[in-house]
Order: structure tokens, then C-alpha cells, then sequence
């Protein structure tokens, strides 16, 4: 499998490994955030922590998007998914995600709600069309990488008429996120990162660009990297290079998928849809501003939370839930006193432990909540 099996090579890992290991420096450590959900999977999956040298240590990050919709939100979709005439349309991983009271999609949907996993927004495209008498209402989540479909989909729906298609926008930018991070915004105080394993889906949109202003004005070196464990091993030691030689740049290490600018069609489709939020909650880092998308003015038609009259309401994670210091790097999945305990894939607390991307999924799905002594 081309662009695969090479980039999951083992003699060639072992190599990358022993480089890193003759290359750091003793007398220094290394801080870096895998900003991505993906990365923070490959990381547990092929057990690259454990081939790291003591010096470095990885930090997951913000970077799964289920996660970070806060439980208001869940709150919002579910209290619409209750109108009779709603049809609402998501991605499985939402269906758990608890909101209010340990409530949840699913469970909306086991108490009658008319609620539809979907694959693609061209299946809520699908529905809407096969409905007519009904309302389609698709709750759209992700970064950069799924924010494309969900234009072309609402594209798609004015060409064919579909005045009964609309969408619950809950899309979020990577950027502002990453600069809340370097600025320690959120509970609990600033987290050391040295510098960022740059998403790779997200990039693929966006292009490396955005993260100049970090690694200028931020003081943080990014390497893009991709999402086989060669990717992460060279993107670390491509960071490391980078600290000890005093230099502060943005590298592409994906540059079989990633360019510096990026996808400027899906940019446009983008551009011609929705307009920035003045703010936005996320989970863990507070409300940020300019963080957030929304439909534009001329997409009005088509905007669930204007259709419906939805006003956002915050509401209290599980006072239990360490959820939102994970986020933000600040804590582990086992520091948290819930999981693998309250909190199991089986009977979430939390969205990560939720989300194919969550943090605490990975280390329970791989077994790696062990502690570690790593350097601090």
C-alpha cells in the first residue's frame, strides 16, 4: 500500500529512534503538543512514547473535534431534535457525548426522537430530499478539514431548492486555538509546549501559512506532520533539530499531502459560506474569540440556529470530569480519578473518552494510561 506500509516500517523507526536518542539534548527537556486527535491515536497505537527518549515528552492536544463542542451545544441539539418535525442529522461519534443530566443523543433517540447517523453530508442531502414534508437539520461539527463539505452541501441544497435543509453550525478553527494554547487561556494555568506537531487533515485545507504567526510571534516551532508513526517520529525529531539549533520555523514534514497554501477551492467554498463568530465556547479553553464559524447573512435560509430560534445556553461539565485539563494539555487521561473506573468506552463521563479521536479513548484503547516517569 503506497504511502502506507513504507511509512510503518520498523527497522526504519528503530533508526529514527536511535537518532533522536543521540540528538536531544541530556541537559535539556523537550515539551511538545500533538495538536491532533489522529497524532495523539498514532502516538498510543504503535506505542512511540515508549521509543522516546526521557527528555521528550508529548502533551495531547485540542484537536478532537468532539471533544472540544462543549456541553452546551449537545444540550442545544438535543433540546432541537425533540420538535416533531425535526429530523437531525450527525456523525456516530456525537451520538454518546453526554450533555446535561448524562443525557445524549442516543438516548434521545432510544425516547423517540427522529435522529440519523450519517457517513457524508451528501446522506443528509439524501434524506432532505426523500423527506420534503420535514425538517433536515444537519449538526455539523469539525475543524478546517470538514468544514468544505458542509458549504458544498449547502451549496448543493440551494441549486436543488431544498428549502427543508439546514444546518446546526458548530465548526471551529484551528489557529485560534492553538494561540489560546501558547497564551495559556483556560483554567488552571499555562502549560509548557515547546513547540507543535501540526495537524495534518486540517493542513491539507488551510495549508502551513496560518502557523507562521506561532512560530514568529509565538515563539513556538510547528512541523506538520502526517498520521503514520514515521510521520510523528521524524515530525518530533524535525522539532527537536529545531530547539537545538536556536531555530524557530514552520516545516512541512507532510509534503506529500500538505502545501504551504493549502486547498484555495475549498478555502473559496468556505469563504462564500460562513462568516467568523465574534466568540465561541470550547471545551477546556473557555469562550475564545473569532474561533468559530457560522453561516453567513446570505445563507440566513439555511441556518438552523436563525430557523429555530436556538440560543446558546453554557452549561457544567460532570464536576468530576478532568475532560477539559486534558484538552489543554494540562493533565493525562489517568490523572483523572474517573477513568477506566465512572468513565469507560462503554459508559462515557467525558467526550474523550467518546470520540474516536479522544484522548482517554486512545489510552484505553491501547492500554497506555501506565504512568510514566517522563521529565517534567
Amino acid at each position: 500500500m503506497k504511502f502506507v506500509n513504507e511509512f510503518r516500517d520498523a527497522g526504519m523507526a528503530r533508526r529514527l529512534a536511535a537518532t533522536l536518542k543521540e540528538e536531544v539534548d541530556p541537559a535539556r527537556h523537550y515539551a511538545f503538543m500533538e495538536f491532533c486527535g489522529g497524532h495523539t491515536h498514532t502516538i498510543a497505537r504503535y506505542g512511540i512514547e515508549d521509543v522516546l527518549p526521557p527528555q521528550v515528552r508529548m502533551i495531547h492536544g485540542p484537536g478532537c473535534p468532539v471533544c472540544v463542542l462543549p456541553t452546551g451545544r449537545i444540550d442545544s441539539a438535543i433540546a432541537l431534535a425533540r420538535r416533531r418535525e425535526v429530523i437531525l442529522c450527525t456523525y456516530a461519534d456525537l451520538m454518546r457525548v453526554p450533555g446535561s443530566h448524562r443525557s445524549s443523543l442516543m438516548q434521545a433517540k432510544a425516547e423517540g426522537c427522529d435522529i440519523r447517523m450519517v457517513y457524508a453530508t451528501s446522506d443528509v442531502f439524501t434524506i432532505a430530499r426523500a423527506e420534503p414534508s420535514r425538517e433536515v437539520v444537519f449538526l455539523a461539527i469539525g475543524f478546517e478539514t470538514t468544514t468544505p463539505a458542509t458549504a458544498v452541501a449547502l451549496h448543493a441544497a440551494r441549486a436543488a431548492g431544498l428549502r427543508n435543509f439546514s444546518v446546526l453550525c458548530n465548526h471551529v478553527m484551528t489557529p485560534p486555538a492553538m494561540q489560546a494554547i501558547i497564551a495559556a487561556k483556560g483554567p488552571g494555568g499555562p502549560v509548557r509546549i515547546d513547540g507543535f506537531v501540526g495537524p495534518a487533515h486540517v493542513s491539507t485545507v488551510i495549508g502551513t501559512r496560518p502557523y507562521e504567526r506561532f512560530a514568529g510571534e509565538g515563539g513556538r516551532p510547528v512541523v506538520v506532520a502526517g498520521f503514520e508513526p514515521l510521520d510523528v517520529l521524524l515530525a518530533v525529531l524535525m522539532l527537536v533539530r529545531q530547539l537545538n539549533e536556536g531555530r524557530c520555523e514552520v516545516e512541512n514534514q507532510y509534503t506529500r499531502a500538505v502545501t504551504r497554501d493549502g486547498n484555495r477551492r475549498a478555502q473559496q467554498f468556505m469563504a462564500a459560506t460562513f462568516s467568523t463568530r465574534p466568540a465561541f465556547e470550547w471545551r477546556g479553553l473557555g469562550v475564545l474569540p473569532r474561533s468559530a464559524l457560522a453561516l453567513s447573512e446570505g445563507w440566513a435560509e439555511h441556518d438552523a440556529e436563525r430557523r429555530f430560534g436556538i440560543e446558546y445556553q453554557p452549561a457544567p461539565d460532570h464536576p468530576a470530569c478532568e475532560c477539559p485539563a486534558v484538552l489543554r494539555g494540562a493533565k493525562q487521561p489517568r490523572d483523572c480519578k474517573l477513568f477506566g473506573v465512572a468513565c469507560t468506552p462503554e459508559t462515557p463521563v467525558g467526550a474523550c473518552m467518546v470520540s474516536s479521536e479522544g484522548a482517554c479513548a486512545a489510552a484505553w484503547t491501547y492500554g497506555r494510561c501506565r504512568s510514566r516517569e517522563r521529565a517534567q
